[in-house]
C-alpha cells in the first residue's frame, strides 16, 4: 500500500512559480512510476508528467520547458516545479504512484488546488 499527500498548491499570478510536493508512505514508492495529473473544472483529468523509478522524466507538450518533475526516493517524496505559470494551468493537481508488474498497485493523492490569475 502507498498513501500519497500533495502539498504546495495555491494562488499565483501568471508568470509565477509553485513547487508541488507528494509525500508517500509505503514500501514500494521508490520502485513505482510517479506521475502528476491535473483536472480543470469541467474537464477530464489529464497527464502532466511522469518520472520512472530511475528518474527518467516525460512531459506533455503544454508544460515542456516550464515544469520539472523530480523525486527523492530516500525521502519518499516527489516534486513538480512549475515555472512561468499560465491561467490555463489552473486545476487540481494529483500525484499518482503506480506499477504494472508484481507487486502491482495504483495509488492517488487527494489533490491540491493550483490557481493562476491573469
Amino acid at each position: 500500500q502507498v498513501q500519497l499527500v500533495e502539498s504546495g498548491g495555491g494562488l499565483v499570478q501568471a508568470g509565477g512559480s509553485l513547487r508541488l510536493s507528494c509525500a508517500a508512505s509505503g514500501s514500494t514508492f521508490s520502485t513505482n512510476i510517479m506521475g502528476w495529473y491535473r483536472q480543470a473544472p469541467g474537464k477530464q483529468r489529464e497527464l502532466v508528467a511522469t518520472i520512472s523509478n530511475s528518474g527518467s522524466p516525460n512531459y506533455v507538450d503544454s508544460v515542456k520547458g516550464r515544469f520539472t518533475i523530480s523525486r527523492d526516493n530516500a525521502k519518499n517524496t516527489g516534486y513538480l516545479q512549475m515555472n512561468n505559470l499560465k491561467p490555463e494551468d489552473t486545476a487540481v493537481y494529483y500525484c499518482r504512484s503506480y506499477r504494472f508488474v508484481a507487486p502491482t498497485g495504483d495509488y492517488w493523492g487527494q489533490g491540491t488546488q493550483v490557481t493562476v490569475s491573469s
